[in-house]
């Protein structure tokens, strides 16, 4: 015994005047004592210290980042100048904008959860989109993600997928920064650029830095991949994505085909109808679509109201308006 001990203890000088420490004997944390101590020792001189060398030379690897929001940075949001903006906030009073949505999400509510007439696969997945430019798209995912947030038993997570011309942030009255782009790069993950919000249940994922090939970044298994992680990591969560126009860009059309859900923003007695059947043509493989008339007149003295058409890919619909004149079929916009 003491000769083994004592060529443990040759052993170990020699590894240090090479150098190296010896877990459990040269580390800074408590000397081993007794039994535990010989045991190092006799393993020290058994491996030649090569796994306290190795040890020392490979440090741990870091934990990777996930999907949390509470890890995320958080942003507060100006709610008194988004309601000034007409923005839907938790502090706004009651108001007829605030019924509208109110009336818009719970289709998309029930769809998202499967409680619809059928299965629909991700159809917590929404986009929101427009024909054209300036119809109220970005205005209108705003409010429906707030709206949404509103819920007892939901979260929300709004992104801006409108990456060339991004505009939720400066809406929001946020600085630029990472998002989604980054995200499909490989240069972020997602808790560094998820942006938690002082509306407790809103999270909002920016556009990210702008890039020549958003179009390919978007139709790549990468962004598949990561639509559908935020699909099913949190079944209570609903993620409403503001798109590009359909007409205007490809990249609403290539996000399209991995929605469960679109909502199809109208700008009444402005968008011609055959740009709104252009439109729907171009999404019409998505499960469910909603047409939803922004600034349709609701009475005589030519208040703006909102009203919204809703169906299946098997063309059943109804719609609903502002007005008590209000058609129960699709909205249709005027030429």
């Amino acid at each position: 015994m003491s000769s083994l001990i004592e060529q443990a203890a040759q052993r170990l000088e020699q590894l240090r005047q090479a150098g190296v420490a010896v877990p459990g004997i040269d580390d800074p944390a408590p000397a081993a004592t007794g039994a535990a101590a010989f045991a190092a020792a006799a393993e020290a001189a058994a491996t030649g210290g090569q796994r306290g060398a190795a040890a020392a030379r490979s440090p741990a690897p870091a934990a990777k980042p996930v999907d949390n929001p509470l890890s995320s940075r958080r942003v507060e949001l100006k709610l008194d100048v988004l309601q000034k903006a007409g923005i839907v906030t938790p502090n706004s009073p009651r108001s007829h904008l605030a019924d509208q949505y109110r009336v818009l999400k719970r289709p998309l509510i029930t769809n998202a959860l499967g409680r619809g007439a059928s299965s629909i696969a991700h159809g917590n997945l929404i986009m929101v989109t427009s024909a054209l430019p300036g119809e109220g798209k970005s205005f209108t995912s705003i409010n429906l993600a707030m709206s949404i947030a509103a819920e007892l038993d939901h979260t929300v997570m709004l992104v801006d997928a409108d990456v060339a011309r991004p505009s939720v942030l400066r809406v929001l009255g946020l600085p630029p920064g990472p998002g989604l782009l980054d995200l499909l790069e490989g240069k972020a993950e997602m808790s560094d650029v998820l942006m938690r919000t002082n509306v407790d249940k809103l999270t909002v994922l920016p556009s990210g830095s702008p890039h020549a090939r958003a179009t390919e970044l978007l139709a790549s298994d990468a962004m598949k991949q990561l639509l559908d992680d935020m699909a099913t990591r949190y079944p209570d969560r609903i993620i409403i994505f503001d798109s590009p126009p359909l007409l205007l860009t490809t990249e609403a059309r290539v996000l399209a085909t991995h929605m469960g859900q679109i909502v199809v923003v109208v700008h009444a007695d402005r968008t011609l109808q055959s740009s709104v059947q252009q439109a729907l043509a171009a999404i019409e493989s998505c499960p469910v679509k909603m047409m939803v008339l922004n600034k349709a007149r609701s009475d005589a003295g030519g208040t703006y109201g909102y009203g919204y058409g809703y169906g299946y890919g098997d063309g059943y619909g109804y719609g609903y308006g502002a007005s008590a004149a209000a058609d129960a079929k699709p909205s249709p916009a005027k030429a």
